[in-house]
């Protein structure tokens, strides 16, 4: 029996989806400084760090200098998906490379006769819509809610 991998989902991803719910559920309270968040979800602060950086020049987020100073989404949580967060930590995703937004024709020598590219294609679609159907609210209610929406994108997908 094959060993189970982990496939696309970065760390980097992971924990930014941690943070940008903190945000989320602190949205129109003010900034939230990172050492609030390390503490509560017990995160690396130097890792956290280096996330903000990329949500900020996505335009995800702001920063506030200060004593009272931190972090602050800029759009409301209903506005922000899961894709947005993952494109600016890790950029687009793609099982494989000939599905990706960069891949250049001819780079793969099977190319021509792959029997497999379609369903790199599709699972990349699908991995897509669901991304982009997730909001930072859908994330910041109860985990039971997510699941029930990610379970309806993947009825429609399967249809």
């Amino acid at each position: 029996m094959a060993q189970e991998k982990t496939m696309w989902i970065t760390s980097r991803s992971h924990y930014g989806l941690i943070t940008m719910s903190e945000l989320a559920r602190s949205y129109g309270q003010g900034p939230v400084s990172l050492s609030y968040i390390a503490e509560k979800q017990r995160m690396p602060m130097a890792y956290l760090e280096q996330l903000v950086s990329p949500l900020r020049k996505a335009g995800l987020i702001k920063a506030t200098r200060g004593q009272r100073g931190g972090f602050e989404l800029i759009l409301p949580p209903e506005q922000v998906t899961v894709k947005q967060v993952v494109r600016a930590l890790d950029g687009d995703y793609s099982p494989v490379e000939c599905v990706s937004e960069n891949y250049v024709q001819g780079a793969c020598v099977r190319e021509d006769e792959c029997t497999s590219q379609f369903v790199w294609q599709r699972l990349k679609e699908s991995m897509n819509q669901v991304l982009d159907n997730i909001t930072l609210a859908d994330l910041s209610r109860e985990p039971e809610s997510v699941l029930q929406k990610v379970g309806s994108v993947v009825e429609i997908l399967s249809k």
